[in-house]
């Protein structure tokens, strides 16, 4: 019984330590250009940052971190647009089910 409860307390204080605030480095675009083929196809302005920002206003896009080969969602759909088309740090949760990263911060990327 000591021995069950002991294994369960450690898979449960290892499940917490790995869903800790990560940093993720990508450029902030939506979901849309994301996942359809780029800006080229929609061009909703004349640059890409404005197109992302076009898209989510105009298509009710999401705002995504998009890191080369992921997109990931974002909890915060506010800060972003000020990022739309640049690459920034995000530090967050991800909740890999979902693909979602909670938003502690985000900063431009150095």
């Amino acid at each position: 019984m000591i021995r069950n409860l002991l294994a369960g307390l450690l898979a449960f204080v290892g499940l917490s330590a790995a869903q800790g605030p990560q940093t993720f480095t990508g450029t902030i675009n939506d979901h849309l250009c994301a996942t359809g083929g780029g800006h080229a196809q929609m061009r909703m302005g004349p640059t890409d940052a404005e197109c992302v920002t076009a898209c989510v206003i105009a298509h009710d896009a999401m705002y995504v971190l998009v890191d080369g080969k992921n997109v990931y969602g974002l909890s915060d759909q506010m800060t972003p647009e000020k990022f739309a088309a640049q690459r920034v740090s995000v530090v967050g949760v991800l909740d890999a089910k979902t693909r979602t990263i909670h938003v502690e911060s985000m900063a431009a990327a150095r």
